[in-house]
């Protein structure tokens, strides 16, 4: 049934034009007149002619009196998600993780030697490590650094890690093939942890966030007080709802990269077909 507005701008034919569109399902992607009318509580009449504007539009296709959606309407999806960055995309499933866990969290990527903060959520903690959005740290003091090297092709990593860190932390490099048996053991089980490494008394998970092609673009953490959170509790509890978040991340933007592009002659013959 269309939504009734109680506003003085409200306008009933647009609610009405949305309510037609949300009729449609996978139980019912094809609908006689009838019944998007019934479905919607409109008369008729007024079904008839919404149906034909979404046609015209190129949202609605109708073929021997069976209407049915377009991949058009993807558009009306994609254009709230495509209006985003990717941190914006992580940022409701890092909220959600914040508050599972009650610890901060947040989101990095790898420049050369360093990660570089580039969202977070902060939850009041009387101990915490305290970041801003643009910090750096030596990528391999860091759950993060470690799973974005990890990443890489061995050769690539080691290459990064020959960028001078442009964090002002002092650091003492490890050997070569210890950082690339590390590397390895992070690749092998997907996930990385640092146990106050960078600070006493901050440990800290982190797993790798895809794009739509499989990629790794950027990790997300939980980062908690070693007197507070043993190991056992970030491996066993908090490192599979952080598994969670990362690939709901990983779902949303590949979504948005799958999206029709307005310059696609593929997506404009899609649409009207």
């Amino acid at each position: 049934m269309a939504e009734n507005g109680h506003g003085p701008d409200f306008i009933e034919a647009i609610s009405r034009g949305l309510e037609v569109l949300r009729s449609f399902s996978p139980a019912q992607p094809q609908m006689s007149l009838s019944e998007v009318a019934q479905a919607t509580n409109l008369a008729r009449p007024t079904a008839r002619r919404i149906l034909l504007t979404l046609e015209e539009l190129g949202y609605v296709r109708i073929s021997h009196g069976s209407h049915s959606l377009t991949p058009r309407v993807l558009e009306l999806g994609m254009a709230y998600v495509g209006s985003l960055g990717l941190w914006d995309m992580a940022r409701p499933h890092l909220e959600d993780l914040a508050e599972q866990t009650n610890e901060p969290c947040s989101m990095a990527q790898l420049d050369g030697a360093d990660i570089v903060y580039v969202a977070q959520v902060v939850v009041p903690k009387l101990i915490a490590l305290r970041v801003d959005i643009g910090t750096r740290f030596p990528a391999l003091l860091t759950s993060q650094g470690k799973v974005l090297l990890a990443a890489l092709e061995p050769d690539e990593a080691l290459e990064a890690l020959t960028v001078p860190s442009r964090s002002g932390l002092p650091f003492n490099s490890q050997g070569r093939e210890e950082i690339l048996a590390a590397l390895s053991e992070v690749r092998s089980q997907g996930w990385a942890v640092a146990d106050q490494l960078l600070v006493g008394g901050i440990r800290s998970v982190s797993v790798p966030v895809s794009d739509g092609s499989g990629k790794v673009k950027a990790c997300i953490n939980v980062t908690v007080n070693a007197a507070e959170t043993s190991m056992d509790t970030l491996l066993d509890v908090y490192l599979p709802l952080l598994q969670v978040a990362a690939e709901k991340t990983h779902q949303d933007w590949a979504r948005w990269q799958a999206r029709p592009s307005s310059n696609s002659k593929v997506a404009k013959s899609a649409a009207r077909a």
